[in-house]
């Protein structure tokens, strides 16, 4: 089964910071990372930054489409209105489909507002107790926002954003 998690900091720049934390704990095993991105709100911005934090490939990688589509659909769904399209709309609904349902881009657009940012892992065989720990460890603190997916969901999710 696969993990969407959010880990949100209450710093702008705090996932950055926990970046090389994430990747240390794939590299070491305690979790198997598919693709992971972040999101960081400046306080002054309008706008959060978004990135994929590498180009990843191979199974379980679902690359930058899917991030922008989430991402899209968490921070600019309420501002672009009828301005998305019936194509963009029909594809973010969709993400019902692989288990991305409006409570969790509604708790996620609560929880990441300005001077805040969030780490979003899809991961699999994941050790939440572990990251929290080390996150802990490192001098970070980070709510964690979690939606597991089935076995379904997530093949659904790689059938629509692989290449």
């Amino acid at each position: 089964m696969g993990t969407l998690t959010v880990w949100k900091f209450g710093s702008w720049d705090g996932a950055n910071q926990a970046i090389g934390t994430l990747e240390g704990l794939a590299k070491d095993g305690v979790i198997r990372m598919h693709d992971a991105a972040s999101v960081s709100w400046q306080p002054e911005q309008r706008r959060p930054r978004t990135r994929q934090l590498r180009s990843m490939t191979g199974p379980g990688a679902v690359g930058g489409m899917f991030w922008g589509l989430l991402f899209g659909t968490i921070f600019l769904g309420p501002l672009a209105g009828a301005a998305i399209g019936a194509a963009t709309g029909a594809l973010a609904g969709s993400l019902v489909d692989v288990g991305i349902d409006d409570d969790f881009i509604r708790s996620v657009r609560d929880e990441v507002t300005p001077g805040t940012s969030a780490l979003f892992l899809l991961s699999s065989d994941e050790a939440t107790d572990k990251i929290r720990h080390t996150f802990r460890a490192t001098g970070l603190r980070a709510r964690l926002i979690r939606s597991n997916l089935s076995d379904e969901q997530e093949a659904a999710i790689h059938e629509l954003f692989t290449d």
